[in-house]
């Protein structure tokens, strides 16, 4: 009896302890624990990026206007265009390694002249020797909305420098405190000036400092379709003292100036002048006096070769108004290659033939 009633106590002692139990949870049963879900690691499909490893740096689409080649900033400054002595005694010649644009051109007597355009060089070293200058060497500067930088001019350039607006630094009349004679040479192949001077001397009589520079066509191809090869050229002026000729040297894609059989020379850093392209145009020239004073005609159009890569494409010349010379094949402006660039305007007298020879 009394065994029985033991396991019924103990019956209902448990039975009352689940009731107690199911009251303090609410009468809810407990839902069972789920396992936590692990979210699959980037590192199984990508592979893990350096935290500390740098983007790399944007690629600069700036050029330089007069040149297409690469430009940390944007160039606004205006252009200096530089009359060159470039007579024998005159060489070598101090800062030619530097302009973007060189032209030369016949002056009296059978002599050439350059004429230099500076625009995204910035350099302290001399340019010259700077000697006088002829109205269509000042047109061929103004094409570019240069500063004129010379010392004299004929008598028709300085009536057309002092009586039409021109913005110039002539040495002589308006400018002399900006220029220095080289006392190592003979006069007057001795005359220097530099390009922090000349926008001095620009910024001294309020010449604008930035103009709309004329846009030029580059590319990393030039002009792609070539008549034929083209590694040395020889141009002939009027005077034998004034044979110019230019190797091409593939290694550099460059052409290597020579003037009668001599490496042409910068005395500022004894580097041979060389360009990426080098051009030729044949234009009318008239004499106009007993001294031998020429007038070109930098409008008509006509002949003209262009050389780059090694090769020689048979081109025209034309120009509208006052914009820079342009270089044209079946209507269509030939690009250039990024680089220096050398024109030569030769006479179309006897004929434009006979002032070029290449192969």
């Amino acid at each position: 009896m009394m065994t029985k009633r033991t396991h019924r106590i103990a019956a209902l002692l448990l039975a009352a302890a689940l009731g107690l139990t199911a009251c303090g949870s609410g009468g809810k049963e407990e839902q069972p624990t789920q396992p936590a879900v692990t979210e699959p690691s980037t590192t199984d499909t990508q592979t893990e990026t350096n935290p500390t490893s740098e983007p790399p740096a944007p690629v600069s689409t700036l050029t330089a206007p007069l040149t297409g080649l690469p430009a940390d900033q944007e160039l606004k400054q205006r252009p200096i265009a530089v009359s060159v002595n470039n007579f024998k005694a005159a060489r070598p010649q101090s800062g030619l390694t530097q302009a973007d644009i060189v032209w030369e051109v016949l002056a009296e007597g059978g002599i050439t002249r350059l004429i230099a355009v500076f625009q995204s060089s910035s350099f302290t070293d001399p340019i010259g020797p700077i000697r006088s200058i002829r109205p269509y060497l000042i047109d061929i500067g103004e094409s570019y909305k240069s500063v004129i930088v010379h010392a004299g001019a004929s008598t028709d350039a300085y009536d057309l420098l002092q009586h039409h607006g021109k913005d110039y630094l002539d040495e002589i009349t308006n400018a002399g405190p900006y220029y220095w004679r080289d006392k190592t040479r003979k006069a007057p192949h001795n005359l220097y000036s530099d390009l922090t001077k000349m926008r001095a001397g620009a910024e001294k009589k309020k010449y604008a400092t930035e103009v709309t520079i004329p846009m030029l066509p580059f590319a990393a191809e030039g002009a792609g379709t070539y008549d034929g090869p083209a590694t040395s050229i020889d141009i002939h002026f009027m005077l034998d003292d004034y044979k110019v000729s230019y190797a091409y040297d593939a290694a550099k894609g460059l052409y290597m100036r020579s003037i009668n059989g001599e490496s042409h020379i910068d005395k500022n850093n004894n580097e041979q002048l060389s360009a990426a392209n080098v051009i030729v145009l044949g234009a009318d020239h008239k004499t106009l006096d007993d001294y031998g004073r020429l007038s070109v005609n930098l409008t008509s159009g006509g002949k003209a070769v262009l050389f780059q890569n090694g090769q020689a494409v048979a081109c025209e010349w034309t120009r509208q108004g006052t914009d820079v010379i342009r270089i044209m094949k079946d209507g269509k402006e030939l690009p250039l290659l990024p680089g220096h660039t050398y024109y030569h305007i030769v006479p179309n007298n006897p004929s434009f033939e006979k002032h070029l020879a290449y192969g």
